[in-house]
């Protein structure tokens, strides 16, 4: 077995993770959104106790880099100020919340995720990968998005709660999303699902009141950049943000900025300028998936973005560029996938990060010419 290391959990602000540049503190806007005030002030704590990059995760949430030991408690109690972290590290752990980010105050989306934040104590203990999805618009939007406990709208527009690894769901009395989530969690727990770590893991037959009987909707698209009904999307190229740029074109003016799970950010009202973040829906960096690489990553004996870059636009499908075997950028099969190895990578395609390669041994040069390139 090769020397990586897989952890069963996931970081957040009171647990940091260590990377290859420092500790990675992971934030979890609450309702997929925050303000520009926080936003800025988050950006402005990265730059003062981070390395200044920020990266979005699939699960819609933020993490800072390169925070050191020393500065890992002032850069928390900061974002305890900013109103983005729990002064509780129990409910801060709890709260591991998707929420489709183009909600509106009031409906479905919104009440049952509030519902929820305001229950967090009435949560069981859980493994800390495991979360909630919740995803009430008239068609799912966060089917591929990770999450154990859902809570969808099937064909005819009535909401069910839905189970990972299930295929259909049970319907869902109207204000009982968030009770209807808690008591599927305790179920988890009482049938001995902790030791399977994950809903789609555990064999156990559901209970009568979640059985599968009801398919959810036809999912829509995810939010692509340009305009939307909440203003305007962008993206964020391999999923990375520097700090300085985005309190820079943030401005001082301007609602909030919804955090999703497709390395998009929603700006509600107008948008920054900023030539860092895409307009361009087809841009050939959104199909392409990359980790942090070496150095930022310990695991991984490559640089992964640098080739993902030169790479993107000469790969009509999905383009995924993995550090290591792990994937940890993209957990589904893509059309290209590069695997760093040893200091050099291995090509597949239709395939996951590690597939036995079509390609081994590949220098980044060796790789690109395959493609085409001069």
């Amino acid at each position: 077995m090769s020397g990586f290391a897989v952890r069963g959990w996931c970081p957040d602000a009171w647990r940091p993770m260590q990377a290859g540049d420092g500790l990675l503190v992971r934030v979890k806007p609450r309702l997929a959104r925050m303000t520009r005030a926080q936003l800025r002030g988050l950006c402005d704590a990265a730059l003062v106790h981070g390395n200044g990059l920020i990266d979005l995760t699939s699960r819609g949430n933020l993490q800072i880099r390169g925070v050191t030991e020393a500065e890992w408690r002032p850069l928390v109690e900061r974002l305890i100020v900013l109103g983005v972290v729990d002064r509780d590290p129990d409910i801060e752990m709890r709260r591991n919340l998707l929420v489709a980010p183009d909600w509106q105050a009031g409906d479905d989306t919104h009440r049952i995720a509030s519902d929820l934040l305001e229950a967090l104590p009435r949560l069981p203990a859980l493994p800390s990968k495991m979360g909630f999805v919740i995803d009430a618009g008239p068609m799912p939007v966060l089917a591929d998005a990770p999450g154990d406990f859902r809570i969808e709208r099937d064909g005819q527009g009535h909401l069910i709660l839905r189970a990972d690894g299930r295929a259909r769901g049970a319907r869902v009395a109207m204000g009982d999303g968030a009770a209807a989530l808690i008591r599927l969690a305790h179920w988890f727990v009482e049938s001995g699902g902790i030791g399977s770590g994950r809903m789609r893991r555990h064999a156990a037959p559901l209970p009568d009141w979640a059985a599968e009987r009801i398919a959810p909707a036809a999912p829509a698209k995810p939010i692509a950049p340009g305009s939307t009904a909440l203003g305007v999307a962008l993206g964020v190229p391999l999923g990375q943000l520097d700090a300085a740029l985005l309190a820079d074109a943030l401005g001082a003016e301007g609602a909030g900025v919804r955090i999703t799970p497709w390395r998009i950010l929603l700006v509600e009202g107008s948008g920054p300028h900023a030539a860092t973040l895409i307009a361009d829906p087809a841009n050939p960096l959104l199909r392409t998936d990359a980790c942090v690489g070496a150095p930022g990553c310990s695991q991984a004996s490559v640089d992964t973005r640098t080739l993902a870059r030169q790479l993107a636009p000469l790969v009509s499908g999905q383009l995924h560029v993995s550090g290591c075997v792990k994937g940890c950028a993209r957990a589904r099969v893509a059309d290209v996938v590069v695997t760093g190895r040893d200091g050099r990578f291995d090509l597949a395609f239709d395939a996951r990060a590690g597939a036995p390669p079509t390609h081994a041994g590949l220098t980044p040069d060796a790789l690109l010419d395959l493609f085409g390139t001069d």
